[in-house]
């Protein structure tokens, strides 16, 4: 069985309730008809319902019946969800009037949705930039207690399978925060193993990188991931966590007996945790694109309830992976 295909098995045991904000978007309309094909989540179409059932019809799209259609217009919540919005952004100066206007906009009202307790997840980002998703997942549902900082993870699954755990690996941050501290990087770090328990199914081997391995060099930088790592080990003391470490040194087991003897982690790193989004954004795209592995994310972490950002390139497939993803991610 795939990946993908046992995350839709693993959702299917335990269904979750995923809003869909951009709810008339074609792309969406069909990895919404195959989700409840399949069955593997309950969907809710954020639009207007006259022009949704119009599509559906359109496109032969035979399960959007089965689809949850929340019409900002007609909605008999929107009343609650404008008080909930007027209650947790009013001291931040939003007036009773904008809290109408703004519960109405889709992607405000599916944060809603989850931070009222009649949705688990969403999934957006077909139509809208990661900016418009992120605001008002950070307005309304926040991060996790205790997590400070959002950072997005890849997982990558490697053609050769000596790679990780079995050909799978799990890198971060490579999508949301440029430079974070020492302690947001801790932060990352957890979560990034976090997600890997949850999705990879698998114990995490978290390796925090660097351009040095356990002191070769010194610099701030250098500093700083020594730091994340001390602070990361007290976070999860059942999580196996180590740093700072080279890639290779992470990855090559020959390396890591002349560089890092005695190591948990180096050589056999499934989750590898950047300094900076600058080298996890570039990383992944390297080894998606020259050594042929499958990228999928970026998966948010952090967030209190799963808001997952598409590519406004994404194919029906790719929503529909995202979905099982955000469908797993709810599972408390």
């Amino acid at each position: 069985m795939g990946f993908i295909e046992d995350l839709k098995k693993r959702a299917s045991a335990n269904k979750k309730r995923i809003v869909l904000p951009e709810g008339s978007e074609e792309r969406n309309m069909r990895a919404a008809d195959q989700v409840l094909a399949e069955g593997f989540a309950d969907i809710i179409l954020i639009g207007d319902q006259t022009e949704i059932e119009a599509n559906a019809q359109k496109w032969g799209l035979q399960n959007i019946c089965k689809a949850t259609i929340v019409d900002p217009k007609t909605n008999s919540k929107m009343q609650n969800y404008v008080d909930l919005l007027y209650s947790l952004r009013k001291n931040k100066g939003m007036t009773e009037e904008q809290a109408v206007e703004f519960a109405q906009k889709p992607l405000y009202l599916g944060c809603l949705m989850i931070k009222a307790g009649d949705a688990d997840g969403e999934v957006s980002g077909a139509i809208n930039t990661t900016g418009d998703v992120l605001r008002p997942a950070f307005q309304i549902i926040k991060t996790k207690p205790g997590i400070s900082v959002v950072s997005g993870a890849f997982l990558m699954f490697m053609q050769d399978k000596k790679w990780g755990n079995d050909g799978v690996m799990v890198f971060a941050d490579c999508a949301v925060h440029p430079n974070p501290t020492a302690s947001e990087l801790s932060e990352i770090a957890v979560a990034t193993g976090e997600t890997a328990r949850v999705l990879g199914g698998f114990e995490p081997r978290v390796a925090m990188l660097s351009f040095s391995t356990k002191g070769s060099a010194k610099h701030d930088n250098v500093t700083k991931v020594v730091e994340a790592t001390k602070m990361a080990q007290a976070k999860a003391p059942d999580m196996k966590i180590d740093g700072e470490l080279q890639a290779d040194a992470a990855l090559v087991e020959s390396v890591a007996q002349l560089k890092a003897p005695g190591s948990e982690i180096a050589g056999k790193a499934n989750v590898l945790v950047f300094p900076s989004l600058e080298v996890g954004n570039i990383a992944y795209k390297l080894v998606q694109r020259l050594a042929g592995a499958e990228a999928i994310g970026p998966i948010l972490q952090g967030i209190a309830a799963p808001v997952n950002d598409l590519s406004r390139g994404c194919s029906v497939s790719d929503i529909v992976k995202m979905i099982a993803i955000t469908a797993n991610q709810a599972v408390k």
